[in-house]
């Protein structure tokens, strides 16, 4: 009788913890399974090379957009401004659309990229255009031109170049925005805070446009989340020259330029050295002997 009440009792202790045992397994089992989630969570939330390489490589971009790729690098930009999809971003002076095409298809359909230009009115129409130097923009002389030759083709102004892009489905996404530079977001896109705003090669212009670039940068810090990024790529000038000749050789001094931006609250955390040319002397439009230009590209964040 006692040998017996034992022996159901070892074998009760043995079930128990058998399936006591069983019960950790399973556990284990679902912490490791919502680890694996998470982890391709993280996963599909950072852009990798080779989904970089996908989006560059895309047979429906533009044959224009692909020669700009040999200037401009947009594989090593992209991986450099960390973007990712479902970002909500603004591209600033987003001209005929290069830099926010390429956010768009980053960011992907749960994304949104706005395209900002300023209005075109009667103070800008009446601004004379600056001759650059270093010859950059020459033309042939009209006696060279053929009686029959076909008009110049109409440009597009920024919206509408913005637009015609969205009519592809990939970049639906794309939303123009016509804003001063000084006020630059709409309400409605600042009140629900901004990923991220990109500026690339026109900061410069800014100076000799009279833009109130201080008021610029304040309005951009106030419409980005903590933690957003404002991502700025320019021409270099050489030191001292600060925004000076923003209007003739199409340049700006790289510190004058960070400091500009740091004064509106904003933390310098990374610099692309990627479209760096040691040998352009900067003291032209166009480099002598011809080269590509000495550029940078600044990464600031809000804190």
């Amino acid at each position: 009788m006692t040998l017996k009440f034992i022996t159901c009792r070892i074998n009760s202790n043995v079930n128990l913890s058998i399936a006591l045992l069983v019960s950790a397994m399973f556990a284990l089992s679902a912490c490791a399974d919502m680890t694996t989630t998470r982890s391709a969570s993280s996963d599909t939330s950072v852009l990798t090379k080779e989904r970089i390489a996908k989006i560059i490589a895309s047979p429906d971009r533009s044959a224009a957009d692909r020669t700009n790729d040999m200037r401009r690098k947009p594989d090593q930009m992209l991986a450099f401004i960390g973007v990712h999809p479902g970002m909500v971003a603004l591209d600033l002076s987003a001209s005929g659309g290069y830099t926010t095409e390429l956010l768009a298809r980053a960011v992907g359909p749960t994304g949104r990229v706005y395209g900002q230009s300023a209005p075109r009115g009667p103070d800008s129409s009446a601004r004379q255009p600056v001759a650059p130097e270093g010859a950059s923009a020459t033309t042939a002389p009209s006696t060279q031109i053929a009686s029959n030759a076909p008009p110049p083709a109409v440009r597009l102004t920024s919206p509408q170049a913005l637009a015609e892009r969205a009519k592809n489905p990939v970049v639906a996404n794309i939303i123009p925005v016509v804003r001063k530079f000084e006020d630059p977001i709409p309400p409605e896109v600042a009140s629900n805070g901004l990923d991220l705003v990109t500026l690339m090669f026109n900061y410069h212009d800014l100076g000799h446009m009279g833009v109130d670039r201080a008021r610029m940068n304040r309005a951009v810090f106030a419409a980005l989340k903590g933690g957003g990024m404002y991502v700025i790529a320019d021409h270099s000038g050489r030191p001292g020259t600060g925004i000076s000749e923003s209007g003739t050789l199409h340049r700006i001094e790289e510190g004058f330029l960070r400091q500009e931006v740091e004064s509106a609250g904003f933390k310098l955390v990374g610099q692309g050295n990627f479209l760096r040319n040691p040998s352009d002397p900067r003291d032209k439009n166009t480099p002598e002997p011809p080269q590509p230009k000495d550029e940078f590209v600044l990464k600031f964040a809000k804190p």
